[in-house]
C-alpha cells in the first residue's frame, strides 16, 4: 500500500485530486485509492464502466472509438480517463479497460490491458500484458495504474514528461 500512500501524498504536495473510470478492475482501483486514511482528500470519486455502453454515456468515449478500435485499446483507455476528469473536477484521472479473462474479448487474449492517464498535460496509455487468474491481472492492473500516475507527478514534479 506503499506506493498508494506515495500517490496520496505526491497529489497533496501538487493541490491536486484524482478520479477513476474502471472496466475491467470494476471497482478495484477505486478500492486501492481510498484504502490509506485522508484519501477524501485527494480522491474525486470514480465511474465503474463495466457495459460498452456506459463508457460512451456517462463517460464521453465517442461511439466510433468503439466502433473502430473497441473498448480494449489504447484510444478506448485516454477517452474514458478524459471523460472521468472532466465529468468528476479531478486534476487527473486514471482509467483501466482490458481483457481479466477467463475469454479473449475482441480478438485481444486475457491479460491484455490498457491504462489511460488523463491530466493537465493531456492523456497518455500504457499498455500491458499480463498473466495470472483474473484476480491477479485486476490487482496487478490497479498495482500499474497507481505506480503510473505517481511515476507521471514525479516526471511533472522535474519538469518532464
Amino acid at each position: 500500500m506503499a506506493a498508494v500512500e506515495d500517490l496520496h501524498a505526491a497529489l497533496r504536495e501538487a493541490g491536486a485530486t484524482v478520479a477513476s473510470a474502471e472496466s475491467l478492475t470494476a471497482g478495484r482501483l477505486a478500492a486501492l485509492l481510498t484504502e490509506p486514511p485522508g484519501a477524501s482528500e485527494t480522491y474525486r470519486g470514480g465511474f465503474v464502466t463495466y457495459a460498452t455502453e456506459l463508457k460512451h454515456t456517462l463517460l464521453g468515449v465517442p461511439a466510433s472509438v468503439i466502433e473502430s478500435v473497441g473498448v480494449v485499446s489504447a484510444e478506448c483507455a485516454a477517452a474514458m480517463a478524459a471523460g472521468a476528469r472532466e465529468r468528476s473536477g479531478a486534476t487527473y484521472a486514471l482509467a483501466t479497460t482490458g481483457v481479466a479473462g477467463p475469454d479473449e474479448q475482441e480478438g485481444k487474449p486475457v491479460g491484455t490491458v490498457h491504462l489511460g492517464i488523463s491530466g493537465p498535460l493531456g492523456e497518455t496509455t500504457v499498455q500491458l500484458a499480463l498473466s495470472g487468474s483474473r484476480d491477479q491481472i485486476q490487482r496487478d492492473t490497479c498495482l500499474y495504474a497507481v505506480e503510473e500516475l505517481l511515476g507521471l507527478l514525479r516526471r511533472e514534479d522535474r519538469g518532464v514528461r
